[in-house]
């Protein structure tokens, strides 16, 4: 009985968790396009960076855990290196993608990420797709067509500004996939704050040379603001999805974050009526609401797939 409770509590924590880690990423597109009214993507990237990679700094010197160098090695320090670059532009990419496309089209484009992971898992890892993996990759590709069916012309015959944004978006997609395939390795020799502080450092020194820091010095209060969450976001939606890793398996976790969607759009509802001169209400209709819908579910299928694997 002791044990059935201890699973309970894990469960339902680490439920918790992947939650406010859905929540947070979901609500995250609307910050951000509210800091891109006054600050490029690279720049709100580097604050991001900078903030959230202090803090995990603080908690390792605390704790007496930071990274040795040394001990990675050749190799493991060029994949590091690598992966951080892969991160560092999925960042700045997803960001970039705002600029051209509304939260809630970037969130449903994003969803592809997991699938994107799937396939390499399979061409690098030489993993096998479960029936369930497979139904999910299909409902997710389906949902798009769904999602984008009053769009489908302008995305694939003219390099329109939404073309542009769904290019960018899936990028993003990719660059995180390929992020993910590559921390595996790494996360053998690193603890995931180690891990994270490095790519942190990394990607300040790659970022910093082409922001413009002094931004922040013209902002209004309302996009300081912005910014502020927009950095504490990443810090605490990184900390309860580490943290979520940890005591859940990870396909549930996955499956949880498949909601960021569903935040997302709740989330510009509300900007629309409370910030009306910062926003505007996206005109979607009944079929793109139903993709929506399918890729979410899709995404859902997917990450839970990955237990089901042999």
């Amino acid at each position: 009985m002791k044990l059935t409770n201890i699973e309970g509590t894990r469960h339902w924590k680490g439920f918790f968790l992947s939650l406010t880690t859905a929540f947070l990423w979901g609500i995250l597109p609307v910050f951000l396009t509210l800091c891109l009214e006054v600050m490029d993507a690279v720049t709100i990237t580097l604050y991001r960076f900078f903030v959230a990679g202090i803090f995990v700094f603080l908690l390792l010197l605390k704790s007496k855990s930071l990274p040795r160098l040394p001990a990675l090695g050749r190799n493991k320090g060029i994949w590091l290196l690598v992966a951080s670059l892969f991160l560092v532009v999925n960042f700045v990419a997803n960001v970039k993608g705002l600029e051209y496309l509304n939260p809630e089209t970037a969130q449903i484009v994003m969803q592809t990420a997991p699938f994107l992971l799937m396939l390499g898992g399979v061409v690098f890892f030489k993993e096998r797709l479960s029936r369930l993996e497979i139904c999910g990759a299909v409902m997710l590709l389906s949902g798009l067509i769904l999602f984008f069916n009053d769009k489908l012309a302008d995305l694939f015959l003219s390099l329109s500004q939404f073309t542009t944004g769904v290019l960018i978006i899936l990028f993003a997609a990719t660059t995180w996939a390929a992020y993910a395939l590559m921390q595996k390795p790494l996360l053998r020799v690193l603890t995931a704050k180690q891990l994270t502080l490095l790519i942190y450092i990394i990607g300040v020194c790659v970022l910093l040379p082409f922001s413009t820091v002094s931004l922040l010095m013209d902002m209004q209060m309302i996009h300081v603001l912005a910014l502020l969450f927009c950095c504490l976001n990443t810090i605490v939606a990184y900390g309860a999805f580490t943290e979520a890793l940890n005591i859940w398996q990870a396909a549930k976790v996955s499956a949880v974050l498949a909601m960021s969607p569903i935040f997302t759009f709740l989330s510009m509802l509300i900007a629309v009526q409370w910030l009306p001169q910062h926003f505007t209400a996206s005109y979607l209709d009944h079929w793109a609401y139903i993709g929506a819908a399918v890729v979410i579910t899709g995404s859902a299928f997917t990450a839970v797939g990955r237990a089901k694997v042999v």
